[in-house]
């Protein structure tokens, strides 16, 4: 994706386009699935610096204004990704620890919704899937036609 694009999400949410933002942007558009650190790092060989605390002020700005996705997948923490807006989830691989969209089967958001008399509302539904990804279930698939 394009700063320009960067731009006018930025933009259009009211929020003051930095070279921050960007620089973590790009990080999540060139590697999605990515976790604070490794963001931080990416950020750093853009701007030659920045704060860790600075990209986690940008993370959570950036995941309030549903410009970016955080997903909480248990053992391996927080992770990020572009907001897509398609009410997609996630596996999360016991092979590799490849973590991999799925898509939501009903295709609306919420795709699954609590009773009634719950008195909730439900605006996202989150899963996260474990299991093997497409790459391991392949390797599978071909070691069980091998032997």
């Amino acid at each position: 994706m394009e700063n320009e694009n960067f731009d006018k999400m930025l933009r259009s949410a009211g929020l003051r386009v930095t070279a921050p933002r960007l620089a973590t942007m790009t990080a999540l558009a060139i590697n999605p699935h990515t976790d604070a650190d490794s963001i931080l790092t990416s950020v750093r060989a853009q701007l030659g610096t920045a704060s860790k605390q600075a990209v986690y002020d940008v993370l959570h700005t950036l995941s309030r204004h549903h410009i970016v996705r955080r997903v909480i997948t248990d053992g391996h923490g927080s992770i990020y990704e572009l907001e897509h807006h398609d009410n997609h989830h996630h596996l999360v691989c016991n092979e590799c620890g490849r973590i991999e969209d799925v898509p939501c089967q009903t295709g609306h958001a919420p795709c699954m919704e609590p009773p009634e008399e719950s008195g909730v509302t439900v605006h996202i539904a989150e899963v996260v899937y474990r299991g093997l990804c497409s790459s391991c279930t392949a390797k599978v698939r071909s070691e069980e036609a091998a032997s």
